[in-house]
């Protein structure tokens, strides 16, 4: 299966600048960024974490594809995402890495406001942020994030990882599709050895705006009969997700990411009842 999503033909984007992100994690390390227009396209380009001594020590840029891959099986509307091999430039070193890109999301005339400043702006007294999404119409929106952030055991969805754009002119608004998705699966894991010893079901601590720090508990909010899905997983999913990758992520990396899916999804399951579109 090609889907056009992955090109390990080695580019040259040592043109890139580079800015640094410290990680929500507060674990060692940074996240880059970098942007670049080509033929009036915007494109946003993020890298693994980078670690100055060690050079680039995470997954994270090859957790979005998998995500990505993931939620089009789903049929849940996402951010589409990229993955590049290409030789970079950082503070003057030179680096063959894998990267991920995407496509500026915004129309002409929108621009991004985070949730969270929304929900200030917006909620009335005492509304929690689930309320007042929900009140405004964003059930499917919600429950659908919710369901693939426990899939991929999500640790990082905060309040401006979930964006709606505006355009004032206009007078519209509308939902940004889910992104960043990086922070998932086993990305803090990085040795081998260590990887042998993961629980694919373990509840950990984890950032949800409108939710709880438990990626479990935030998936028994959606109700019985409330999910709409477009796709279901099966045995064949495997392929779909991780063709491309042989080189990016080592055979245990992949069985083990693929246990945590295949695990979590029959849970889920049981735990709700999915509907179709």
């Amino acid at each position: 299966m090609d889907d056009g999503k992955i090109f390990p033909t080695l580019a040259d984007l040592r043109h890139l600048k580079w800015s640094r992100t410290r990680q929500s994690s507060g674990t060692a390390g940074s996240f880059l960024k970098s942007m670049e227009t080509v033929d009036n396209i915007r494109w946003y380009y993020k890298l693994s974490n980078f670690d100055a001594y060690k050079g680039v020590v995470g997954h994270e840029c090859i957790n979005e594809i998998i995500a990505d891959r993931l939620l089009v099986l789903l049929g849940i509307p996402h951010l589409s995402y990229q993955l590049l091999r290409a030789r970079i430039l950082i503070d003057g070193q030179e680096y063959i890495t894998w990267l991920c890109r995407s496509m500026d999301y915004r129309k002409p005339g929108e621009s991004k406001i985070a949730l969270d400043a929304f929900y200030q702006m917006e909620r009335e007294a005492g509304e929690s942020p689930l309320d007042f999404c929900l009140r405004n119409g964003w059930a499917e929106y919600i429950y659908q994030m919710l369901l693939i952030d426990f899939l991929i055991l999500n640790r990082d969805r905060h309040g401006a990882n979930m964006e709606f754009l505006r355009n004032r002119p206009k007078k519209t608004i509308r939902l940004a599709p889910l992104f960043d998705h990086g922070l998932s699966f086993y990305f803090s894991v990085h040795g081998e050895v260590d990887l042998r010893s993961v629980n694919p079901m373990e509840d950990k601590r984890i950032q949800c705006f409108v939710g709880s720090n438990s990626a479990m508990e935030n998936l028994r909010i959606i109700p019985e009969g409330g999910l709409r899905i477009g796709g279901l997983l099966n045995e064949s999913s495997h392929e779909s997700i991780f063709t491309g990758l042989e080189t990016a992520l080592s055979a245990s990396r992949r069985e083990a990411i693929w246990e945590m899916i295949r695990q979590r999804w029959h849970y889920a399951r049981e735990v709700l009842s999915i509907r179709h579109f």
